[in-house]
């Protein structure tokens, strides 16, 4: 099993197989994150003009989702350069492909375009998964098929790559398990006994993400704290408390922002460090999401 680092290391984005990029793409840029077992590269590519070039980790099981395309033709996954995609066009269409089968990108005339690739780490997920993982289902191409909810879960997974905040650990790995589960991961419900954490499990897991606040939490430890596969303990977390982990681990950081913001003069900013946001701006914009006002009319209303 590869750790994150590694797999970061190891998988060969676009932008290093497409160095220099072939005309008439001009630039491609390429950002990354791992969660999971899962590399998720986000790649962006300008050009002007008729192009086709291969989209790259062929020695890997992945899913690519276009994220956006501008230009004149849409984009399409193909099985050969030469060969038009024999499936016909979709909005928001995905391809999967397992390792070892090439796969090439065409447009008709590129202007720019954003997607994400989803690298697995197959041997990963069986150990992170065991019993629950179905490699089977990694074993079939499918060709520029739609699937709304996985693509939304795909873009709201590739939205995070960037994202600072420790929660996004958590989101993170929240987001990649769905995404297994809806790519056939898993044949069987949780059974009725293992539907919430027993005390002990859940106490063992706030007291580790209280403890380690406002640090990023993977959610692999988490389900290892509890002697639980990934996938069932992010289910019987949200049956025990209502709540995904990384929902829960972020209304725990605003707790602790409450209390500094009502028993210390603190500024917003060192309340924001503290807590794990990036600034005050981010801290307050989350804290009214959650709270529904501002840290400053909170603290106000609170102090008297």
């Amino acid at each position: 099993m590869q750790s994150a680092n590694v797999l970061a290391r190891t998988v060969l984005s676009r932008a290093d197989q497409l160095s220099p990029p072939p005309k008439p793409i001009s630039r491609v840029q390429v950002t990354r994150r791992v969660w999971s077992g899962v590399c998720v590269d986000v790649t962006e590519c300008w050009g002007e003009g008729e192009a086709c070039a291969q989209l790259g980790y062929e020695p890997e099981t992945r899913l690519w989702a276009l994220m956006e395309e501008v230009g004149g033709a849409h984009c399409e996954a193909r099985f050969r350069p030469e060969q038009p995609c024999p499936v016909s066009y979709t909005p928001r269409n995905m391809h999967f492909a397992p390792r070892g089968l090439a796969a090439w990108g065409y447009c008709a005339d590129l202007g720019y375009t954003r997607d994400a690739t989803l690298v697995f780490d197959v041997g990963a997920l069986e150990s992170r998964w065991a019993q629950t993982f179905d490699a089977a289902s990694f074993a079939a191409p499918r060709w520029r098929f739609a699937d709304d909810e996985l693509w939304m879960l795909v873009k709201l997974l590739a939205d995070a790559v960037n994202d600072p905040d420790p929660t996004s650990e958590l989101y993170g790995d929240g987001l990649v398990t769905a995404i297994l589960a809806r790519l056939g991961r898993e044949s069987a419900p949780l059974a009725p006994k293992q539907r919430g954490l027993a005390r002990w499990q859940l106490r063992k897991v706030i007291d580790y993400i209280e403890a380690r606040m406002p640090q990023p939490v993977q959610l692999t430890t988490l389900a290892e704290l509890t002697g639980l596969s990934q996938a069932h303990f992010a289910r019987a977390f949200k049956v025990s408390t209502g709540t995904a982990p990384y929902q829960w681990q972020l209304r725990a950081r605003i707790e602790r922002a409450k209390a500094r913001l009502l028993h210390t003069n603190d500024s917003l900013d060192d309340i924001a460090a503290a807590t794990g946001f990036a600034d005050a701006v981010h801290f307050g914009r989350t804290f009214r999401r959650l709270v529904g006002a501002t840290p400053a009319h909170w603290r106000r209303s609170r102090k008297g």
